[in-house]
């Protein structure tokens, strides 16, 4: 099992009641195995079907494996205008 830091923003924070959380990962884990992590937390089931990650600042493929050191960050829709 490894360590994962993960950054929350605005909804996400609010949903799962904190700015960031420390997760519990197997060994070599994928993005996808992170997303379905954080769905089983409390709150987790609030949050949307479609989850941005971001690993390292920058978007991540649900296939992208998770390194100990990466930054990650679990990213809110984002509006423009």
């Amino acid at each position: 099992m490894t360590r994962h830091r993960v950054l929350l923003f605005a909804r996400y924070a609010d949903i799962l009641g904190a700015d960031a959380i420390t997760i519990d990962l197997p060994d070599s884990p994928t993005i996808a195995m992170l997303i379905d992590a954080l769905r089983v937390l409390p709150g987790g089931e609030l949050l949307p079907a479609t989850l941005v990650v971001a690993r390292n600042l920058s978007v991540a493929r649900s296939t992208d494996l998770i390194a100990p050191s990466d930054e990650l960050a679990l990213l809110p829709p984002l509006a423009g205008g």
